[in-house]
């Protein structure tokens, strides 16, 4: 296959890059406004906490489940043109989101944004393997990572500044403007580039496989509490469609048939490969070692990363009387450190190797939670939470802006639509079942308010009331306990079981990026390194475009 490419040299491939990271920016700074203004939400729309949980699994999931088919669709039709169509998208159902006035239509807007982000993701990382060579391929790979780790960490404090000083709804307005700059400049600065020879035609069967799988998983996590995870404990209607079985619960089956369309995509991509028609998802590339295991590390941490980030708004906001800007306030010590790792990363993996520089980042990601873990308490402050934020977010920094290097270290540049929409789809993929697992645990874990109160002296009926209304709303009816007789004994209570509850959604966030460490410990050494020192992966025939 031939390769339409243009190597951009001097100020404008720096130019290119700086709109390309400001695209990436807007979906991943979208990802981590939504938690500081998910309890506002809650609150303005009377929300259940599994709607909240939907609405940031809705965007993970169609972020997940079409990442590949607009990776591969960009190498084909255009780079550039799959970018910009994502950053039209994505602003269109921002200004929807923002315009939503039930739980129903912002997760289905949020949705739409994961479609928009599934365009963007991918086809920048291949625009910038595609015209960048050598070391400043390595610079922009860190950059790159670099802006994720950055935006993930400063997303709560411009969320928490526009929801408490505007509105919700005006979190998500922002990107409009933002994508209006995006779009000139990808025009002016960046080339487009396509694999020229790409053959037509699209894995369809692939394509329904990931999306009903992965859709499949998710909604059996997320739903298991409401529907019951064997027998029916509630009814489950979707407009004229009524469950039918009183015996089973549709989460068992909707769980068993994501597992099995998954199941079925492996073997299906395989045969499809083996007769040389196109795939979705290319299973010869995880041959490559870093590839594989580097996509395996990328998906169990985002288990523990965005689940994590996702609960601590709601306990901050709930249980210590924090306003949105207060909570974004306490989470910028997470984007000091990640800024600053991100700064210190590409010098340490020049002298160490980025998979060492990797795994140090990873084990301070799980030094930073489990710290957490042992003083999250009812009294704790934001300066008690500050310190272990910091670690943290100094991991978050040193591991995104090296693990994309690893894993498309030795990816042809041919191949690089697909790799890069796959090692961004194990992010998403954990960053969906995270947040199901991590709000799960959530729930589960508020279910001790009952037992706080009881010790407390308060009737057992009214304690598992009570426990009730906390779990379902995430927390967010116990500052309106204090409109209720004896209102000190309950607000205390119900927030020393929300205190429990969120030390435990520290434990299982830890033991996933704890178990990512462990699994990267068997990544080649040398991975990516050969980037560092201007080696390039295999790349084909290539044509120059003007």
């Amino acid at each position: 296959m031939a390769e339409m490419t243009t190597v951009l040299v001097g100020k404008r491939k720096w130019v290119a890059l700086c709109f390309l990271a400001l695209g990436v920016s807007m979906i991943i700074l979208d990802a981590t406004v939504v938690n500081v203004a998910i309890p506002t939400m809650v609150r303005d729309l009377d929300l259940s906490t599994n709607d909240a949980e939907w609405i940031n699994a809705a965007y993970s999931l169609t972020f997940a489940s079409l990442l590949i088919l607009f990776g591969r669709m960009s190498d084909r039709f255009g780079r550039r043109l799959m970018f910009v169509t994502g950053i039209v998208v994505f602003v269109v159902a921002s200004a929807l989101v923002a315009l939503g006035l039930s739980a129903s239509e912002i997760i289905g807007a949020r949705a739409l944004q994961g479609v928009g982000a599934a365009m963007i993701l991918p086809s920048s990382l291949s625009i910038i393997n595609a015209v960048f060579i050598g070391k400043s391929r390595a610079v922009a790979f860190a950059v790159w990572g670099g802006t994720i780790g950055g935006m993930a960490a400063l997303g709560p404090i411009v969320g928490g500044w526009l929801t408490t000083y505007a509105t919700w709804n005006r979190a998500f307005l922002i990107n409009v403007p933002i994508g209006f700059i995006v779009l000139i400049g990808v025009f002016i600065s960046v080339p487009e580039t396509r694999d020229l020879l790409a053959r037509k035609g699209f894995d369809l069967a692939g394509t329904l496989l990931i999306t009903l799988g992965l859709a499949g998983l998710v909604f059996g996590l997320i739903e298991g509490q409401r529907y019951g995870w064997i027998t029916p404990i509630n009814t489950f209607k979707a407009g004229p469609f009524t469950w039918p079985l009183d015996n089973l619960s549709i989460v068992v089956v909707a769980g068993s048939l994501g597992i099995t369309a998954l199941v079925a995509l492996f073997f299906v991509e395989r045969n499809k490969a083996a007769q040389g028609k196109i795939v979705i998802l290319d299973l010869r590339l995880f041959k490559i070692r870093s590839y594989a295991l580097g996509n395996v590390v990328a998906l169990v941490v985002s288990l523990g990363e965005f689940g994590l980030l996702f609960a601590i708004p709601l306990f901050l906001q709930a249980t210590r009387g924090y306003n949105a800007l207060q909570t974004g306030v306490i989470l910028l010590a997470l984007a000091a450190g990640s800024f600053l790792a991100s700064g210190l990363g590409a010098p340490l993996a020049q002298r160490m190797g980025p998979v060492r520089v990797l795994q140090m980042g990873m084990l301070l990601e799980a030094i930073g939670i489990f710290g957490l873990g042992f003083v999250l308490s009812t009294e704790i402050t934001g300066w008690g939470m500050a310190p272990w934020l910091f670690i943290y977010g100094m991991g978050v920094g040193f591991a995104t802006a090296q693990l994309t290097g690893v894993i498309l270290a030795e990816i042809p540049v041919a191949d690089s639509g697909q790799a890069s929409a796959v090692q961004s789809t194990s992010r998403q993929i954990g960053a969906a079942i995270g947040t199901a697992m991590i709000g799960t645990t959530l729930i589960l874990g508020l279910g001790n308010v009952a037992v706080q109160l009881t010790d407390r002296g308060v009737p057992e009926a009214q304690a598992q009331q009570i426990s009730d209304a906390v779990a379902g709303s995430a927390g967010q009816a116990i500052p309106g306990l204090a409109q209720l007789p004896n209102g000190a004994v309950l607000i205390e209570g119900a927030s020393a079981g929300f205190a429990s509850a969120i030390t435990l959604v520290a434990w299982v966030a830890g033991a996933f990026v704890l178990l990512g460490f462990l699994t990267s410990l068997t990544l080649p050494r040398n991975a990516a390194r050969i980037e560092s020192e201007g080696y390039e992966p295999p790349r084909l025939a290539t044509k120059t475009s003007g």
